[in-house]
């Protein structure tokens, strides 16, 4: 059933058909008036569309129906009309010639508009780094700049405007006046697009950019990066790197991160870290990271195979989440020098894939990620258990579908509902990319939790009145916490040319925002509205600590979970034997299976109701060591001392191999603040002996 928007819409779909369709019969019929009608109405919808329907706009322009031709139709349409109307000679050869001029005039425009854009295009943005000498010029007005072939085919408005002004009063001044500011204008935006062209022009060079950002990366001396590519263009996929980003922040060493795709770079999140974008396997080959001593990877990526040809680096798969999934033990994962898991758990994990993986490559550095989750003993509950249910997605492949979200999802809500418990719901960000049953399960599923809430709600005005109250608080925070992202808009070069070095103080107001944030947001929503929750805010860890149960899959949210030691169950979507399943999957061994039927669910709510008949609460405080290691020394601080004992092995083996080479050799090598050798380019060089120098 379609809701308000949804009759909207549909009316304004609607209108585009049949006010194109009108275009024709009232140019031949003839009459100017309903002529003009239908013709404001297509100018008006169409733009109304593309803002509120553009998946319909899309459709249509994959019919061959685009936006130019759709502009061209009515020019065709009213210059019909004209000759219907026995419009005077001279006003049609005017006419012919202005709608003429000003589609050729709209070529040449984009034609230097692209020009303009290809110019602007750098071999790497960045992000905290201070690029306000690098002499990037000022991007063009955003008039001429933004959405240009739409405010640029808009200029025959005055044109037919002043000819159907024309037609009606029997004149010829009107459309006179039409064509001459159609053309003028016309002309005008072409001149003022070759102007921003000539700036454009004085663009710095490749070479130029690549040598400010290592001017700026030589006073920072990064000794740690994170790589990350994914091939998959999208932002879904940015949790990878999010993730870490805290935890980077805190090291004793200096980091950088490098992205390798520009939508990883407008999607990553807040960072007081230098960043840089680098698409080309080239250009990232001229980046100085001489100084850089430790690689992490958060994800396998064909693109690694770039930054892994580092010989003075040590390199380091640390994924981005502990589970019983594939990629948590992938025999990929081998090309790297060391493998950092979570607890002993991982090292298992890796050891059951034989002949792949030393034990000597494996470290446990728990998971530094976990801090803000709140433990169960200091959890206050509410009136109304709170289930989290938090399915994992389909996977890249049948083989991989951990998800219960297609096979038991809407019957494991509606038995929730019947259970009156309160329902957060917050599918994998990746949901129904692949599946189209996930992708209807999910819908069913919100559906579901939006009809209770009103079921629920019925007669309460307080309830909607006091969301309505926090709305606008709300959007103001995310508001400026968008400003203090540390994302501009545009183009590559206005990024470059706006990069600075991080304010310290927004990241303090960063943080105090968010937790204002998710205080208004919790208290707004009260003790028993259900949500489906698909933003990033609020975010994983948070529903958590609302949570007293979480029902989930195969997955690293999962051992993330185990951290607050609250019960959690884990979907048995085939119904394997307990035996079977629990042996398979390492995360089981703390939770409450449920079966596909969902016959279990009562009796695993009760460990909620009645915490006294809770028997897997020891088993999960023996599962969170075996998961993400001990409490003391802190996750963060088993992280660092890896960091820093990598680092000081790899620099001690450089230094190493510079005594091994010949002493003729020894004077061609430049080196780096800290005595390495570096390439002519100052990219690091593969010294012999070192294990990187082959790959």
């Amino acid at each position: 059933m379609l809701g308000g928007r949804g009759r909207v819409d549909l009316f304004l779909m609607f209108g585009f058909v049949a006010g194109f369709a009108a275009l024709p019969v009232f140019a031949l019929w003839p009459s100017v008036w309903g002529f003009a009608v239908a013709s404001a109405a297509t100018y008006v919808v169409d733009e109304v569309l593309h803002s509120r329907a553009p998946g319909f706009v899309r459709r249509v322009a994959a019919l061959q129906f685009t936006r130019t031709l759709r502009f061209a139709v009515r020019t065709v349409m009213v210059y019909a009309l004209a000759v219907r109307m026995n419009a005077p000679d001279a006003v049609l050869v005017a006419a012919m010639a202005v709608f003429s001029a000003h589609f050729a005039l709209v070529m040449l425009s984009m034609a230097v508009h692209h020009a303009i854009r290809r110019r602007r295009v750098l071999p790497l943005v960045v992000r905290n780094l201070d690029m306000s000498r690098a002499g990037v010029p000022e991007p063009p007005p955003a008039v001429l700049y933004r959405r240009s072939l739409r405010k640029l085919l808009h200029l025959d408005v005055p044109a037919h405007a002043g000819l159907l002004a024309a037609l009606l009063v029997g004149a010829r001044y009107p459309a006179q006046a039409g064509f001459t500011l159609t053309a003028g204008l016309s002309v005008a935006a072409v001149l003022a697009l070759l102007w921003q062209w000539r700036r454009a022009r004085r663009m710095p060079s490749d070479a130029d950019v690549i040598a400010a950002v290592n001017g700026q990366l030589a006073d920072y001396r990064p000794e740690v990066a994170l790589y990350f590519s994914f091939a998959a263009v999208s932002q879904d996929f940015m949790y990878q790197v999010n993730m870490w980003i805290e935890t980077l922040e805190q090291l004793d060493r200096r980091p950088v991160i490098i992205l390798r795709e520009r939508a990883s770079f407008r999607s990553l999140s807040r960072t007081s870290l230098p960043v840089v974008c680098v698409p080309a396997a080239d250009d990232l080959a001229q980046l100085d990271l001489s100084g850089v001593r430790v690689v992490l990877y958060p994800g396998n990526a064909g693109k690694n195979v770039h930054m892994l040809r580092v010989a003075e680096a040590k390199h380091v798969f640390i994924g981005h989440g502990d589970s019983d999934k594939l990629a948590s033990s992938n025999r990929v994962s081998k090309v790297y020098d060391e493998i950092w898991v979570a607890g002993r758990a991982g090292r298992d994990r890796y050891q059951r894939v034989r002949h792949a993986i030393s034990d000597k490559a494996i470290v446990e550095v728990g998971r530094p990620q976990l801090a803000p989750i709140r433990p169960h003993d200091g959890h206050a509950p509410g009136p109304l258990p709170v289930v989290l249910y938090a399915p994992t997605w389909e996977g890249w492949s049948d083989d991989d579908c951990h998800t219960s979200l297609i096979p038991m999802g809407v019957p494991l809500v509606e038995k929730l509902l019947a259970e009156n418990v309160r329902v957060l719901y917050k599918p994998h960000p990746l949901t129904g990319k692949r599946s189209s049953e996930a992708a209807a399960a999910d819908r069913a599923v919100r559906e579901m939790l939006r009809a209770d809430n009103e079921r629920r709600e019925a007669g309460r005005a307080d309830a909607e009145s006091a969301v309505a109250a926090a709305r606008p608080r709300l959007r103001e925070i995310q508001a400026r916490l968008d400003d203090l992202s540390g994302r501009h808009p545009g183009d590559d070069a206005q990024q470059f040319r706006e990069a600075r070095l991080p304010d310290r103080d927004a990241a303090a107001e960063w943080h105090e925002l968010r937790a204002e944030w998710h205080r208004i947001f919790w208290e707004s929503r009260g003790a028993v509205r259900h949500h489906a929750i698909l933003a990033q805010l609020p975010t994983l860890y948070e529903c958590f600590n609302q949570a007293d149960l979480l029902i989930s899959d195969v997955s690293s949210v999962v051992a993330d979970f185990v951290a607050g030691l609250k019960p959690y169950a884990l979907t048995n979507a085939h119904d394997l034997p307990d035996v079977d399943f629990r042996a398979a999957y390492t995360t089981a061994g703390g939770a409450y299976l449920l079966d596909r039927a969902c016959t279990r669910l009562p009796e695993i709510l009760r460990s909620v109701r009645e915490p006294v008949h809770d028997p897997m609460a020891a088993r999960r405080r023996i599962l969170k060591e075996y998961l993400l290691g001990p409490d003391r020394p802190t996750s963060m601080e088993r992280f660092n001392a890896a960091v820093n004992a990598l680092a000081d092995k790899s620099a001690a083996e450089l230094a190493e191999a510079r005594t091994e080479l010949p002493d003729s050799l020894v004077p061609l090598q430049r080196t780096d603040s800290a005595g390495v050798p570096a390439g002519p380019t100052g990219r690091n060089m593969a010294l012999p002996g070192s294990p990187a120098a082959a790959v």
